[in-house]
């Protein structure tokens, strides 16, 4: 770990930055293709990132005031690196872009050939590049915007004293808007009216839709991105989510990349705010209170259950739950399940870990969850414990049938409780609709040809499946027999990294950005969690600390597993005179598989921020 508390213009160390390849072409640029060269003289911001990771959609709010700001100077390149298969399919990534509101280029790169070439080992993972075409910075995870607008500031000054910054348009070119009633629709909800509400998520509005599930009875919000509350005209959403019918009549939104819940009053339109403060919640901030004192993050979903609105939290990959009934002025909101860690564990649920839990569904007895990054159907039951029914893992994934220990799904977002007890799964990038049976423990098909399902409906015998991808509701009629499918099953596309059995040092590296350093008023600034997908395969390194490095101790007799590593650092301004400086939290997880092979690396150095020392190169 090094602490970089001082200005770094005398020298900066700097890495010749390999060209951008990647099969499936640029997005945003008009048909443009473009190189490195292309690009000399601006400062360019790589944003690794793929669609399915919550983190990387964070990014990329993250990143849209420092864009706006720098337009004339940074250009910021996403080069899109897939973790499922669907997401190699270059039309999902063409709909992904519109989807999120992508508003620089982006380098489709279905093999994963620029990621290679940059050694990238997260998503997501940002690197600054130079107007001399240096990799100057990089930085995996979430909070670092504060850090690389400062970079950008100090480029600008040298590079403007040096002759070689050049200003002026970048690259970007909007597509054509296409002119469909909804766009990339998120969840739906059935009304007593017979209606139905769906989130139109990318046109950050509610649609009410006739009982047809097509002709538009009004729409809620004004459609610009925001978080306002008012009437049905002037509220703002800001992508919402979830939907669910509350006891009074009235609907509860989750207001996705607005971090809160949302209130909609059916008789009137109006749209007013039930919890969260409009900032994304971080580590070390209050996990339970006053529902609008404390913050939320990317909440996806939300369900009615035992008298408490459930929200599957996709950002921080938890359960919470918001109580109207705790004191009829102050409701609360809190954590019911989830570390923050990601993966699959179940137990009690304060020690389960989630994968960007996105979709729910109530019963009596149990809270069904679409556990999205596991590709994972699991519960919780009246005790609060959490179980799996479908799933292994986050980098095992696939379409198989059959019984649910060996079963596969990839991505889902929805889960549809059925009237037989049984429940159908959104199965999101198998383009299907699945069906679990507690009954029988075995998983079926119901329907294929559906395009990025994320969430249904059911009405009578027939269920209305949200096809996100064609913009629309779909009505199927429940069939009686399961559709056949030809098993398919994949993993992760990353290649694991080759280390030694027996001990490996792990360095996370860290760089407090210029003007910064390590806040350590209130004790340790930095923490470290290690653990390993099998367990044996660590014999010694696990568990929490303080320190960013670590000597893990693998066991030989382990041949490949995954090294789950989650690391945060806090930096402050370094201003003694400054008596409240702000502070800025820096955290990632990754998930590094790995393969153990005589003569493999017995380092594994990881960025959180900054540059490896070892790796540094003037050229």
């Amino acid at each position: 770990m090094t602490d970089a508390s001082s200005p770094r213009t005398s020298r900066r160390a700097r890495v010749r930055a390999p060209e951008l390849t990647g099969k499936g072409g640029w997005l945003n640029t008009g048909e443009k293709q473009y190189s490195l060269a292309d690009l000399r003289g601006r400062i360019v911001i790589l944003d690794f990132w793929t669609f399915c990771c919550i983190n990387c959609l964070h990014v990329l709010d993250e990143l849209r005031e420092l864009e706006e700001k720098h337009r004339d100077t940074v250009v910021i390149i996403g080069v899109h690196s897939p973790k499922f298969v669907h997401e190699a399919e270059h039309q999902a990534v063409v709909d992904a872009v519109e989807r999120y509101g992508v508003e620089h280029p982006v380098l489709d790169d279905p093999e994963l050939a620029t990621w290679k070439q940059y050694a990238v080992r997260a998503w997501p993972t940002l690197v600054v590049v130079d107007p001399e075409g240096y990799v100057v910075a990089q930085h995996a995870g979430e909070g670092h915007a504060h850090a690389i607008e400062r970079l950008v500031e100090e480029l600008e000054t040298e590079h403007t004293a040096k002759g070689t910054l050049r200003r002026g348009d970048g690259p970007y070119v909007a597509p054509e808007p296409e002119p469909t009633v909804l766009r990339f629709p998120g969840k739906a909800l059935a009304l007593p009216s017979g209606t139905f509400l769906v989130s139109d998520t990318t046109r950050h509005q509610l649609v009410e839709l006739a009982a047809d599930g097509e002709t538009v009875v009004r729409r809620i919000g004004s459609g610009e991105r925001g978080l306002r509350d008012g009437s049905g005209d002037s509220a703002t959403f800001n992508e919402p989510q979830g939907l669910a019918l509350l006891d009074d009549g009235s609907v509860v939104v989750a207001d996705t990349v607005n971090h809160a819940l949302r209130r909609l009053d059916l008789d009137t339109g109006t749209v007013t705010t039930l919890t969260g403060t409009g900032r994304q919640w971080m580590q070390g901030e209050p996990t339970s209170g006053p529902a609008r004192e404390v913050s939320l993050s990317s909440p996806w979903d939300v369900a009615w259950w035992r008298g408490k609105v459930w929200i599957a939290m996709a950002g921080v990959h938890q359960l919470w739950a918001y109580d109207p009934a705790a004191d009829s002025t102050d409701p609360t909101v809190a954590v019911t399940a989830g570390t923050t860690n990601e993966g699959l564990v179940d137990g009690p649920g304060p020690e389960a870990w989630f994968a960007q839990p996105s979709g729910l569904a109530a019963t009596a007895d149990r809270l069904w969850l679409a556990d999205s990054e596991t590709s994972a159907l699991r519960w919780v039951d009246l005790d609060g414990a959490v179980h799996t029914a479908v799933g292994t893992g986050l980098f095992d994934f696939g379409h198989r049938d059959g019984a649910a220990e060996q079963a596969l799904l990839q991505h889902p977002l929805g889960v549809t409780a059925l009237p037989d007890g049984s429940v159908a799964i959104s199965d999101t990038y198998n383009h299907a609709l699945r069906r679990y049976d507690p009954a029988t423990d075995e998983v079926t098909t119901l329907a294929t040809d559906l395009r990025e399902p994320s969430d249904a409906v059911l009405v009578g015998d027939d269920i209305l499946v949200v096809e996100s991808a064609r913009h629309r509701l779909t009505r199927l009629r429940l069939p009686e027999e399961a559709v056949r499918v030809e098993s398919v099953a994949h993993r992760t596309r990353r290649a694991a990294t080759e280390v030694a059995p027996g001990e490996l040092k792990l360095d996370v590296i860290f760089q407090a950005p210029a003007g910064q350093k390590l806040d350590t008023r209130y004790g340790p600034s930095t923490r470290l969690l290690v653990s390993a997908t099998p367990p044996e395969l660590l014999l010694a390194g696990e568990g929490a600390g303080t320190d960013l490095n670590r000597t893990l101790t693998l066991d030989p007799a382990v041949a490949e597993g995954v090294l789950h590593v989650s690391a945060m650092a806090a930096s402050c301004d370094d201003d003694p005179s400054n008596e409240y400086p702000a502070c800025h939290v820096h955290q990632q997880d990754w998930g590094v598989p790995v393969r153990l092979t005589e003569g493999g690396a017995d380092r594994l150095p990881l960025v959180l921020a900054g540059m490896d020392d070892r790796d540094d190169q003037d050229a």
